[in-house]
This record gives C-alpha cells, sequence and structure tokens, in this order.
C-alpha cells in the first residue's frame, strides 16, 4: 500500500487484517465520503440534471428501479445527502444514455435510520421489497445491514453498500455487495499511520458497536504488529461504552491514566461529547486519531483550534473536482442545496452504475440477474476498461467483457462481494477545525 501524500511518497507494509466496520464519518455513523471534501463545491453551469423518481407502482418488470435504504435521519444523516446525490447522478446519466434494456432508470430512496432505531430501516427494507427494486443502493450503517441483508436476500433482492466496512459482511450473502472496502483495509493504514507517525503505546475509547469493535481489533493488530502496545480499551478488556451515551469523564480518566501515546477515537455522535471531555481534562488534542465514523468537518461544532492537528482516515479515494462539481449540480437541481460533504457519494454512484450494467449484461432488470452479473462487469472477468456507462454499455453490446471503472477507484469485486482494492484518504484537521486530505493509501484484501 502507497501513501502519497503532497511532496511526499511513504511505501507501508499493510496486509489486510480482520475487523468490522460502519462508515461513519462526523460524529455520526460512517465517515466522510469516500474521501470526503470539507468545502462545498460549484457545480458546472452547462450541465442538466434530472432527478428520476420512481411513480407509484414501479418496479422492475418496467423500470430499471433503483430502491435506496440511505441515513436520512438520525446520527448518519449527514451522509444522506452525498450519497443520495450519487445514486440521483447515476440515475440521471444512466437515462441520458438512454436507460437500462430500453427503459428509464427510477429511483426510491427511503431512510434507513441508524443503529439506534432499528425499526426504520426494518419498516424501510418491507417496503423495498414489496417494490420489487432492480437493486437496493444501502446501508450506510454496517449495523443497520445486518438488521436488513437476510430479509433482502430471502427476496432475492440485490443490496450493494456504498459505505459498509464489517468484515463480519464479505461474502454474507450471494446478494450482497459492496463498493467500500472491508475494515482490515481501513484499520490496516490507521494503524501503520500511528506507528509511522512515531507511536508505539494506544488507548482507544471505542464504543460496544459492530463497527467500533471491529475497526479497534483492527488497528490493534498492526499496532502490535509493529511492536507497540494498547494500553486501555483493548480486545478483552471489557472498557467498551455503550452507543448513544452522552457523558464520558470516566472514561476519559481511565484512559488518561493508563498514559498512552496517542488516542484513537471509534465512535460515532458520541465523539462531540469525547472531545470537550479530553480537552478539559489537559489532553494534547494534536495526538488524536480519528475513523470513517468522526473524521468529520468539525468547524461548527467545536471552538478554533480544538482539533488542531489531530488527524483520521475513511475509506475511498478522492474523487476529481469535476465529479463532485456533477454531485453539487445534482444536488443543487433535486434538492435546491449545494454538498458541504462528499462522504461515499463516489461509491454510492459507482454501486448504482454497477447494478444498471449489471442488468445490460444480462438483458434484464430483475434483482437476480443484477447479481449475477454484477462481480463481471466490475472487472472480474478481466475486460476491456470503460469509464462511463455509454461506453460500457456499447462494449457489452459489441460482444466484450467489461470493467467498469468509476470515480471510487475501487478494483473488480472478488469473491466474497468485496471490492478486491480500495483507497484510504488520510486527513489532518486545521485550525478551523476542518478535515484536510493528506495523502490516500491504496491497498488490497
Amino acid at each position: 500500500m502507497k501513501l502519497a501524500a503532497s511532496t511526499a511518497v511513504l511505501t507501508l507494509s499493510l496486509a489486510a487484517c480482520g475487523g468490522n466496520d460502519d462508515p461513519g464519518t462526523s460524529a455520526s455513523d460512517t465517515s466522510t465520503p469516500t474521501t470526503s471534501a470539507s468545502e462545498s463545491s460549484s457545480a458546472p453551469v452547462d450541465e442538466t440534471f434530472t432527478n428520476a423518481k420512481c411513480a407509484n407502482g414501479a418496479t422492475s418488470a418496467d423500470n430499471f428501479k433503483v430502491g435506496g435504504i440511505l441515513p436520512l435521519t438520525g446520527s448518519l444523516a449527514y451522509l444522506g445527502p452525498p450519497e443520495i446525490s450519487g445514486v440521483g447522478l447515476a440515475a440521471s446519466d444512466i437515462n441520458a444514455a438512454g436507460g437500462v434494456n430500453g427503459v428509464d432508470a427510477c429511483t426510491d430512496v427511503l431512510d434507513s435510520g441508524d443503529s439506534a432505531d432499528l425499526s426504520i430501516s426494518t419498516a424501510s427494507a418491507q417496503t423495498l421489497i414489496a417494490g420489487k427494486p432492480s437493486v437496493v443502493i444501502g446501508a450506510a450503517s454496517s449495523s443497520v445491514t445486518l438488521n436488513v441483508v437476510d430479509s433482502f436476500a430471502d427476496a432475492k433482492i440485490t443490496e450493494v453498500s456504498p459505505a459498509n466496512t464489517a468484515v463480519d459482511l464479505s461474502g454474507y450473502s450471494p446478494y450482497y455487495f459492496r463498493t467500500a472496502p472491508p475494515d482490515g483495509v481501513q484499520g490496516n493504514a490507521l494503524g501503520t499511520l500511528i506507528s509511522t507517525d512515531g507511536f508505539a503505546k494506544v488507548g482507544f475509547l471505542v464504543f460496544n458497536d459492530t463497527y467500533g469493535t471491529g475497526l479497534r481489533n483492527a488497528v490493534e493488530d498492526t499496532i502490535t504488529a509493529a511492536g507497540g502496545t494498547c494500553t486501555y480499551g483493548c480486545k478483552g478488556g471489557g472498557q467498551e461504552f455503550t452507543p448513544g451515551q452522552t457523558t464520558f469523564s470516566s472514561e476519559v480518566s481511565g484512559v488518561l491514566a493508563t498514559h498512552p501515546d496517542v488516542i484513537v477515537i471509534l465512535a460515532f455522535d458520541e465523539t462531540k461529547s469525547i472531545i470537550p471531555e479530553l480537552k478539559a481534562q489537559g489532553w494534547d488534542m494534536s495526538k488524536i486519531y480519528l475513523s470513517d465514523g468522526n473524521t468529520a468537518d468539525f468547524s461548527k461544532v467545536f471552538a478554533k483550534g480544538t482539533m488542531e492537528g489531530a488527524q483520521g482516515t475513511i475509506p475511498g479515494a478522492d474523487p476529481d473536482q469535476a465529479f463532485k462539481d456533477r454531485l453539487v449540480g445534482w444536488h443543487q437541481s433535486a434538492e435546491g442545496s449545494g454538498l458541504d460533504d462528499f462522504a461515499y457519494g463516489a461509491e454510492a454512484y459507482d454501486a448504482t452504475i454497477l447494478a444498471a450494467l449489471a442488468a445490460v449484461k444480462g438483458g434484464a432488470n430483475d434483482s437476480t440477474t443484477v447479481k449475477d452479473n454484477f462481480a463481471a462487469v466490475s472487472g472480474a472477468t478481466q475486460g476491456t476498461e470503460c469509464t462511463n456507462f455509454a461506453d460500457c454499455v456499447a462494449l457489452i453490446d459489441s460482444g466484450s467483457e467489461i470493467h467498469y471503472k468509476g470515480p471510487s477507484g475501487i478494483g473488480p469485486i472478488d469473491n466474497e462481494n468485496d471490492p478486491s482494492s480500495a483507497f484510504v484518504g488520510i486527513f489532518k484537521y486545521n485550525a478551523d477545525n476542518k478535515n484536510e486530505l493528506t495523502g490516500t493509501v491504496e491497498g488490497s484484501k
């Protein structure tokens, strides 16, 4: 895996570790996009976008129907806009290129909520299943996906998450795919970043969630393999806190008493309460490391300088500015506002495009056809590279195998329905508490 940071390139030996993850990004639950940018971008003025929402009663029999189970409410709601924009922009591009197997793509995005209230995702999943979609994009949270993935699989509905990273989901079901890398990649990257920065004693403030404990395990394994030690919040220590907790004086006192070199915070919205407590107890905030669950823009949350020097990781490549501009353009057209974050927007876009290409390759828009051809169009059959829907369809129509390479930068889908390779962004906080991309790690499972 290579870390390219501004003017320097550092080669890192990162082996894929085990771990569970959920996407997260700010203090909520996943991370900012693939890589997330902290400032909004301006959209091109010469492009027209469409918002192809499904009509009542639409199914895969008469449309390429893209369902969505994405965070409209809850601790991950900040991830909703970029992910919905990725799905919406993909549908707009698909229709501009003539649709899928002679019919238009349409979108039906429902709320996933978060792991604090799984009844929301349960209800949304049942509604989506009843609507007979071609594919469902989501969920953002690994814990939410674990709540609904069996329901989708039992109904033979293909689910593609743009943000799940939990290792438990690798190879979980023939009907489950993802366009985000599993936690072993991010955990190894984060652990190696810490070791490369010269730190050996690491304390964890981690919540008792599939995402948190799984990612902790991957980071800890990497730290100890490099000769370091875990001082608090370690595997088997029983020091995880409850998701949704709001006060952390005892946990912060506990980790500081072990005198770590750095503290890794693996949480979602709880981070907004942990950071002030750490600062109040005198911790050097530049020695904080975060993950995609909370590496967010905190400029409107904390006093200036609070997070300066802290670092974090977010799975995914940093899309080029042109793609970000198009995401913003779609969101302005559909929702009347820009985007402040691009978390998992590229992964949501590619999940939708890959599903549509799978339907084209299979010659039908039902979800089983999407499942059967999803890996092949991602490059698993070593096809000809193509970078947009129209060009890929032309190759399929000519009888060629294809390898779609989209803005997320993932490699072909492997035999566990994961990306075979992916990027992890390295972010550092400036004096305004904004996360700025400083490097990118590319690694394979």
